[in-house]
């Protein structure tokens, strides 16, 4: 009789378990069957996951799979708070790429968001194969999010769940009584939305991390993980042909803590510059070969040996400051000579991988690198600082730097966006989308952006200034080849129904410089600095400053073992001290401070006595003895003034000299009118050259320099009638109506009425305002592009000629001469605020007289019989302006004086 052997049944697959629970024609989760880029290190993933419950899902890879916990609280970073970590089956590798929403009904239904990735490798002397059997998983993690040391520690069995604790060690990357520091972010490393964005299916993909394609010659190399004693590089058989940059988060306040050092943030293009065979490479953040853009830098930079350094390239301005207009100019011309790399990271020299050494390392290596094959003065070493923090910012700003860059000392090189470098700006930048633009006369006159936000672009407001004639003339063909019929903004608040709007492709990226976000999310009194063609604009997204970082005792401690290790490494190899002249000094000079912001406070925390970041001394001094209230009003009053009325009054005063009337002692003190810069003054003021001055003259440009006014006892703003930035062109018209001593205030508004009439016949626009005297003063802003600008002369002119006129035909009321002897009974008609120099009280300008008056801009309906500009005061004309919002339209009803000048001779 045949005895027939019974086969045995196939040993289940690692992913039996993870496929049976799952039907993957209702779930778009990865079956498995694709395989997984290979890489030289382990992985790891955390993903969120709204399941039933909230919880993160671990990750680590290993034989092919990722073993896989689900952290039911979350991992923690205080070593004190171990969290549950239930073993849950095997998932494949290509589940590392996986975030959107599992249907409900399927396993698992609910919204995963790629939390955190990166890598991670054993700790110990055993296997991690041995280690999950002994049930004591020790691994460090080198994530975007988590570092530093881990333990995965198994509980008793409790029916078929195998329970788990994980922990995290005490090493640097602890935060001690900050258990849940990290799990507050809501956005994706690898697409950056938020839960609810995956959830309604916005925003773009996320970016491939375990199924990366790996294109031959062309690889983007992602950063190793760090070992905790990494004192050389890891040896390659070559250096990647480009790294994915390590990019900063912007923060609110810098870390203040020796474990951080601190360089200041240049204004330039982020470039990567690989050095092979003494043939260098430059790549953009993207990874665009701009070689030959900046050819000198490449020429300069063949002197050195295999190489891959991080650095930024500039452009320097005549105060030796980086100058982003500068550097747009430099290229667009293709004066690759006048550029500068500044270098502050070493990735890879020769075949040796730098990236898991400490910064402290890396940057030591790189000083040397430059010090002992010097590339000239084209390349430069970018030394690191580690003074207080606050200071260092401040140095920064006031050197007219974007702010600075800080650097945790003890950290390996990880590409993307991190928390090991953070970002803190004197001024608040940003790159937008350009989505429509406006013309006036042929040039420029605004620019609408957006951000991209729930898979759309958004409006968050114009772009109003920085279109200087060669500006103008490189952006403009560039806006008309990617004009359209079509709005692309989309949401709520997209600009509609504007007939001067051209709207535009959303391809253009472009750089601005702005006071901040509004209440709303629109951008408040952006400046155009340039376009940045080394961005794609589906990646231009609304970055908003964290709160300041707590700092813990490891983090005070954490750095200086590293510090001490990478001294004594460096003194042994170079015993000679850093060379000075390479070094960017410490910011100092008085000269060049640009506005620290008014946030550099942490948000929810005034500090006393300081209005817009400007500290204000003796904040209860009066200026005024009262404001008809029988109250005084303070130094600090006036500041607050400025604060509220500020963001109005700035698009009349910007790029414009202005003088100020300065009262030390108050309204009834001693007084000075100061047109000039002077010692010792604030630097949140620009400082302007005029031709034929060889003074620099006072220019309120943000927002501010207005407390700084305050600050130094300034009462009176007077600036120029030029156009914004170009003191040799008229911006608009000052008609002073200056009544004599017995003339009623009716009249003046009987005179004011007529020069309106007069102007709008000749075709010109007229709105009002009081002096906070006695008299009216008529406006008449005007266009001052190329083809319709005049010259002063012209202006002087035609505002005399209508004085003239209106004096001619009513000799008993007006006269256009200064006479003493004939102004009794008449309103003088002074035209004499239209020469270059002259100057006219700033509307919303508080006046050094009795009662704390204001010129206040007014609407037409309201100049009339009965009007009493002794009511606007520093205490009302707020209210008063936010309620009656005046002036509205002024800033499109320019016109161009020729044509009126014409009309005007005709006439007469």
């Amino acid at each position: 009789m045949a005895v027939h052997a019974r086969s045995s049944p196939a040993p289940p697959t690692p992913l039996a378990r993870y496929r049976g629970k799952r039907d993957f024609t209702q779930t778009a989760e990865p079956t498995g069957r694709r395989r997984a880029g290979k890489s030289e290190h382990l992985r790891f993933v955390i993903q969120k996951h709204a399941a039933r419950r909230l919880h993160y899902d671990l990750r680590l890879e290993l034989d092919g799979v990722f073993k896989s916990w689900a952290v039911t609280r979350g991992p923690s970073l205080d070593p004190a708070d171990k969290r549950l970590a239930v073993e849950v089956e095997d998932h494949p590798l290509a589940y590392g790429d996986f975030e959107g929403t599992i249907p409900q009904g399927q396993y698992g239904g609910g919204t995963v968001q790629l939390w955190d990735r990166g890598f991670w490798i054993p700790e110990g002397t055993r296997s991690p194969e041995e280690g999950l059997r002994a049930g004591d998983l020790k691994f460090t993690l080198q994530g975007r999010r988590l570092q530093g040391s881990w333990v995965l520690v198994r509980l008793r069995a409790e029916g078929k769940r195998t329970n788990w604790l994980l922990i995290k060690h005490r090493d640097e990357a602890a935060r001690p009584g900050e258990a849940d520091t990290l799990l507050d972010v809501d956005q994706s490393v690898a697409s950056g939305r938020t839960m609810a964005q995956i959830a309604a299916g916005r925003g773009r993909a996320p970016k491939p991390f375990m199924l990366a394609p790996n294109k031959a010659g062309a690889a983007v190399a992602a950063a190793p993980p760090v070992t905790a004693v990494a004192a050389r590089g890891r040896k390659v058989a070559r250096m990647p042909e480009f790294i994915e940059p390590q990019l900063a988060s912007l923060i609110a306040r810098p870390p203040d803590t020796t474990a951080w050092a601190h360089e200041v943030k240049f204004d330039g293009y982020r470039m990567q510059l690989r050095v092979v065979g003494g043939v260098a490479t430059l790549k953009t953040r993207s990874g665009l070969d701009w070689t030959e853009r900046f050819a000198r830098v490449a020429s300069d930079a063949g002197k050195l040996p295999d190489c891959i350094v991080d650095g930024e390239m500039v452009a320097l301005d005549h105060r030796q400051v980086p100058n982003f207009a500068a550097l747009q100019a430099a290229l667009a011309e293709g004066r690759s000579e006048d550029l500068v790399f500044f270098a502050f990271d070493l990735l890879f020299m020769g075949r040796e991988d730098l990236r898991a050494l400490p910064l402290v390392e890396r940057k030591s290596r790189l000083d040397q690198l430059l010090e002992t094959h010097d590339p000239g003065p084209h390349i430069r070493f970018v030394k690191h600082f580690q003074a207080q923090a606050d200071a260092m910012l401040r140095s920064a700003c006031r050197m007219q730097f974007e702010g600075i860059i800080s650097k945790r000392l003890d950290a390996p090189y990880a590409s993307g966006r991190g928390h090991a470098w953070t970002k803190s700006k004197c001024r608040a930048g940003h790159e937008v989308v350009l989505g429509g633009w406006t013309t006036d006369g042929g040039s420029v006159r605004s620019l609408l952006a957006g951000v991209n936000r729930g898979g759309h672009l958004v409006y968050v407001g114009r772009i109003g200034t920085g279109f200087g004639r060669d500006v103008a003339a490189r952006l403009l063909p560039k806006l008309k080849a990617l004009t359209t019929a079509a709005s692309p903004f989309g949401g709520t608040n997209a600009p509609r129904g504007d007939p001067k709007v051209r709207w535009l492709r959303p391809k253009l990226v472009a750089e601005i410089e702005f006071a901040g976000w509004t209440g709303t999310g629109m951008i408040r009194q952006a400046t155009f600095k340039g376009l940045r063609e080394d961005k794609a604009a589906r990646d231009v997204v609304a970055e908003t400053p964290a709160p300041a970082a707590r700092v813990s005792p490891a983090d005070r401690l954490g750095a200086a073992a590293h510090q001490s290790a990478a001294a004594g490494r460096s003194a042994e190899k170079r015993p000679a001290p850093q060379r000075p002249a390479r070094q960017r000094p410490a910011p100092q000079h008085p000269a060049r401070q640009r506005p620290a912001p008014a946030a550099s406070s942490e948000p929810g925390m005034a500090r006393p006595n300081v209005v817009m970041g400007v500290q204000i001394s003796k904040p209860d001094k009066p200026l005024w003895a009262d404001a008809a209230d029988g109250k005084p009003v303070t130094k600090l009053d006036l500041a607050g003034y400025f604060a509220r009325v500020g963001d109005w009054m700035l698009p009349h005063l910007q790029g414009r000299p202005c003088s100020l009337v300065r009262a030390p002692d108050g309204a009834t003190g001693t007084q000075f009118f100061q047109r000039h810069a002077m010692a010792g003054m604030s630097k949140l003021f620009s400082f302007v050259k005029v031709k034929g001055d060889r003074a620099p003259y006072v220019q309120i440009d943000h927002v501010e320099a207005l407390a700084a006014v305050a600050q130094m006892a300034g009462l009176e703003l007077h600036p120029w009638n030029c156009a914004p930035g170009n003191p040799e062109v008229p911006g608009r018209l000052v008609f002073d109506l200056d009544p004599a001593p017995d003339v009623h205030f009716n009249a003046v508004i009987e005179a004011a009425v007529e020069i309106r009439r007069r102007l709008e016949a000749l075709g010109l626009a007229a709105f009002c305002k009081t002096t906070g005297g006695k008299g009216l003063h008529v406006v008449t802003p005007l266009r001052s592009d190329a083809r319709h600008g005049v010259d002063w002369p012209l202006a002087k002119q035609f505002a005399h000629l209508v004085c003239a006129q209106m004096a001619a035909e009513s000799p008993r009321k007006y006269l256009d001469t200064m006479s003493k002897s004939q102004r009794s009974g008449r309103i003088f008609l002074d035209y004499l605020r239209n020469d270059r120099t002259a100057t006219a009280v700033a509307p919303m300008s508080p006046r050094a007289r009795e009662g704390a008056t204001v010129s206040l801009p007014l609407d037409w309906k309201d100049v009339k019989a009965g009007l009493d500009p002794r009511l606007f005061t520093v205490r009302t004309a707020a209210g008063i302006l936010a309620r009656k919002k005046p002036w509205a339209g002024y800033a499109d009803a320019a016109q161009a004086l020729a044509g009126a000048a014409d009309r005007l001779m005709r006439a007469g």
